[in-house]
Formats: structure tokens, sequence, C-alpha cells
């Protein structure tokens, strides 16, 4: 692999990370935290969504982040010729 290759795969590896953490970070300091009330305002299936977000859903987003990044780089470890056997 020559160096600018290395770099390149780097820069897009390192660009896919900051985005999962970016979407991380809004749902579950975002709408866990600071908009909690907000979507408290809303009830989905008898429990503020708030509520929700703050207990449960930064842990599937995280679960479905970790799924999305696996075939993500998966994808770009083929385009650049290193994936795993």
């Amino acid at each position: 692999m020559s160096d600018n290759s290395r770099k390149e795969y780097w820069r897009r590896n390192v660009k896919l990370i900051t985005i999962c953490m970016v979407i991380w970070f809004v749902v579950s300091f975002g709408f866990g935290i600071i908009l909690v009330h907000p979507l408290n305002a809303i009830s989905i299936g008898g429990y503020k969504l708030g509520f929700w977000f703050a207990q449960q859903g930064s842990m599937y987003v995280f679960v479905a982040l970790i799924f999305v990044y696996s075939k993500l780089i998966g994808n770009l470890d083929k385009e650049f010729d290193v994936e795993e056997d």
C-alpha cells in the first residue's frame, strides 16, 4: 500500500469514527439529557420519549452504530485491499 493510499484509508477511517461518535453523542447526551423535557411531551407506547432515549435509546443506537461501522469499515477495507480473510 502506498503512502498516499495509507493516508487516505486512515483519513476516511477517522472520518467514519468521528461521524459515529457525533451521532452517539447527539442521541445519548443531546436527546437523553439536554432535550429530555421537550421530548417528554411525546409519548410512545405509554413511555415518554425523553425517558426512553435516556434509558434505552442511546444503547440501541450504540449497538446499531457498531453494526453500521462494522459494515462500512469492511467495505473500506475491501476498497483499499486490506481486508482480513
